[in-house]
């Protein structure tokens, strides 16, 4: 089964800043109206405890797509959380993530998709198991206020574009086949592809 890490971002490559509300304050109702179209696509979502910590204090409440999170199938990854969680629909797996996904790809009937948990992201991009690495680039650059850079610590992967699209004229979201590098790629390798 396909496997999608799914992330926002800020322009400089942050998943969150200081201060700032959720999407930066940026989003629209175009890639609002398609989030929570998307969100309720039936998919398992995995998650590391961090995210599932600050996700699931929407549980239950009003906000745009938290009823499609609510009802979703989602697996948290973790050491430090312990049953019972209160999320609904939640399963707690307190073992190594990257076997477990890998199992999960073989054997599961739904399309599996990351939120946040970048160290989780890391490590399934790592050990090969991603088919798709989606970003929705949001027009703000946040050098100072900027948490949670996305791309430290990856290894090196070239993407293959697969899907653009532009929301609100101005929220970019780009859709990607990741491909390991064991090297960086000649000079020329690119543009004769």
């Amino acid at each position: 089964m396909e496997l999608m890490v799914d992330f926002v971002s800020s322009l400089d490559g942050y998943g969150a800043a200081e201060g700032w509300p959720g999407l930066w304050g940026l989003e629209g109702p175009e890639y609002l109206a398609w989030l929570a179209q998307d969100t309720a696509a039936d998919r398992t979502i995995l998650m590391g405890a961090n995210t599932y910590r600050l996700m699931s204090t929407m549980a239950g409440s009003d906000i745009e797509g938290a009823a499609a999170l609510d009802a979703a199938p989602k697996i948290v990854f973790s050491s430090t959380l312990r049953e019972p969680l209160s999320w609904a629909n939640t399963r707690l797996i307190n073992a190594e993530a990257v076997e477990v996904v890998r199992e999960l790809k073989a054997t599961s009937q739904r399309p599996l998709v990351t939120l946040g948990s970048l160290t989780l992201c890391r490590a399934l991009l790592s050990a090969g198991l991603v088919d798709r690495f989606r970003v929705v680039v949001f027009p703000v650059i946040t050098g100072t206020t900027g948490r949670d850079r996305i791309y430290d610590g990856y290894p090196d992967v070239a993407l293959d574009l697969a899907e653009t699209r532009i929301f609100d004229r101005r929220i970019v979201l780009l859709d990607y086949r990741p491909r390991l590098l064991d090297a960086p790629l000649p000079p020329g390798l690119l543009s004769r592809r």
